[in-house]
């Protein structure tokens, strides 16, 4: 929850909260810390309901609607169906996306090549002509 902030934004915040709050904080805490709990026996309670209701063993992830549609009441079968025209679409965007990136892993390592080879017009004190620029006008 807090991954996004360093130490010192979290010292930060608890300074403003001890200012905030002072001698009552630790109340305060207290009941945050009881407010978090009854939720979750609340979660708990209505998952069991639901269970009960449903027949079926229901986990509180299993409230999202989708995953609630992809457990409870698609068989394999309709889940294998509904995927396998994206799956082809799927593996073909992987296979294209994987192209690309060999191929600019190929022009990175040509680039590499050439700025690290020995240059000639440095060496004699000259500088070297800069390599003609290609433009798209000229590539089509």
């Amino acid at each position: 929850m807090l991954d996004n902030l360093n130490w010192w934004e979290i010292g930060a915040l608890l300074l403003l909260a001890l200012l905030i709050f002072g001698d009552r904080l630790p109340a305060v805490i207290n009941d945050g810390m009881r407010m978090v709990r009854n939720l979750r026996n609340m979660a708990r309670n209505a998952t069991g309901d639901l269970s009960r209701e449903l027949g079926t063993d229901i986990q509180l992830e299993d409230l999202h609607p989708k995953a609630f549609i992809r457990k409870h009441l698609l068989s394999e079968e309709d889940e294998a169906a509904i995927r396998k025209p994206l799956q082809g679409v799927y593996d073909n965007l992987r296979a294209d996306v994987t192209g690309v990136h060999n191929d600019l892993k190929d022009v990175a390592n040509a680039a590499d090549l050439r700025s690290s080879g020995p240059r000639s017009g440095t060496a004699t004190g000259t500088p070297s002509a800069p390599a003609p620029r290609v433009s798209y006008d000229d590539a089509t």
